[in-house]
């Protein structure tokens, strides 16, 4: 996983429901699913939600969860 600035993570993109997470680099961005940055991507435990791994991941790395 690359170093970078922080960013904003996502269950719940537009109010919808999802199983995955979704991210952006900056909160005037639209939120797109995590898989989009293969730089961040770990793999996930077997019957984990998608991006369980790389939402602790960036947690650790000062992301905002929201």
């Amino acid at each position: 996983m690359t170093d970078t600035k922080s960013g904003q993570m996502t269950w719940k993109p537009n109010g919808l429901s999802s199983d995955s997470l979704h991210l952006r680099t900056d909160p005037s961005q639209d939120w797109r699913i995590y898989k989009e940055f293969p730089e961040y991507v770990l793999p996930d435990p077997p019957g984990f939600s998608d991006g369980y791994a790389t939402c602790l991941a960036l947690l650790k790395k000062n992301w905002q969860l929201l």
